[in-house]
């Protein structure tokens, strides 16, 4: 199947790849750093010179999929696409949009019988390997028609047992994608994702830091007990109720660095968990473990602990996010 790929970083250049030498698709790529064109290109990727020039590389109905940062740089792309694509045609989002801009760009697009799909993208910089966990919201004809598409770029059954009582469910969501529903569901159903995320990495952040002050002096001796946080985080992965993936990215970067000196504890987010926390108020849902998280990272910008050196680790390990340093003044 042809589509055409918009901005080649660490997420968009591993999903054109994944595409090309796992499902054979024909890809057409542009990013205004033209390495990245060309390194694509030198996997199979067709080089688009521009915007425009990608668009005329494309067979009619066109599918074009966006993996930008939210923000302007998605809309202005949008926009500048909207006035050369046709009837028929359809736009994908795959970055971390927020849903409700979503809803008015589909809105908009509709008006010129463009179609509008919301890929909330899980994987991080691991897809390409592993796969990517996608929530799709859109028309149904149209997701349907890309299937091929997000079938090569979800993880498969895997090693991962099947859930019993599964027979007559849709059998996507076993193979790592869903339809969440219309416009907007994709979005919204990732972003709740992220904001689970955020808590499950306090926790483990917090965790640490605790097994980390086993031993201070202001414990009577008998108390104190010297934890050894590598084989902590590498026995817990194995067999433990608790083991996950963060888990994983946790136990290896403790294996590098047991002090983690390399982070700085400052701790960024991207916006889903403010998204999610204003979510929960409108539907009156109390998320007491996703807001603390978030405050948590809130104050990991004015002073530091090893639980948010364990946060910046994660986040390294998964999506190779760079904290700032602490910012002067």
């Amino acid at each position: 199947m042809q589509i055409g790929l918009i901005g080649l970083g660490r997420m968009g250049g591993n999903i054109t790849r994944r595409l090309i030498e796992k499902g054979k698709h024909d890809v057409v790529v542009f990013d205004v750093n033209s390495k990245a064109v060309d390194e694509l290109a030198s996997h199979g990727a067709t080089p688009g010179a521009s915007l425009g020039d990608l668009v005329v590389k494309l067979k009619a109905p066109r599918t074009i999929w966006i993996m930008l940062p939210a923000g302007k740089i998605t809309e202005d792309t949008i926009d500048t696409l909207s006035h050369s694509l046709h009837n028929g045609d359809t736009i994908i989002d795959g970055g971390n949009t927020f849903w409700q801009d979503d809803v008015r760009r589909a809105a908009a697009l509709k008006d010129k019988g463009i179609h509008y799909v919301d890929v909330g993208t899980s994987g991080g910089i691991w897809g390409f390997e592993r796969g990517y966990c996608m929530m799709i919201g859109g028309d149904k004809k149209v997701v349907d028609r890309l299937d091929p598409i997000f079938a090569t770029l979800a993880p498969g059954l895997g090693d991962i047992s099947r859930t019993p009582g599964r027979e007559k469910l849709d059998a996507r969501a076993e193979q790592g994608y869903i339809h969440a529903g219309p416009v907007g569901a994709g979005h919204f159903v990732k972003m709740v994702h992220n904001g689970i995320e955020y808590g499950l990495m306090q926790a483990y952040a917090e965790g640490f830091d605790i097994l980390r002050n086993a031993n201070i002096d202001a414990l009577p001796p008998a108390h104190r007990f010297d934890v050894n946080l590598p084989d902590v985080a590498e026995v817990w992965r194995r067999g433990s109720v608790i083991s996950s993936w963060l888990l994983d990215l946790t136990s290896s970067a403790l294996a590098a660095n047991p002090k983690l000196d390399e982070y700085s504890g400052f701790v960024e987010d991207s916006g889903e968990g403010r998204w999610t926390i204003n979510a929960a108020i409108d539907e009156s849902v109390p998320a007491e473990v996703i807001t603390a998280a978030l405050y948590a990272r809130f104050r990991s910008r004015k002073e530091h602990t090893f639980a948010e050196k364990i946060l910046s680790a994660m986040r390294a390990g998964f999506g190779g996010h760079k904290e700032p340093g602490k910012p002067k003044g």
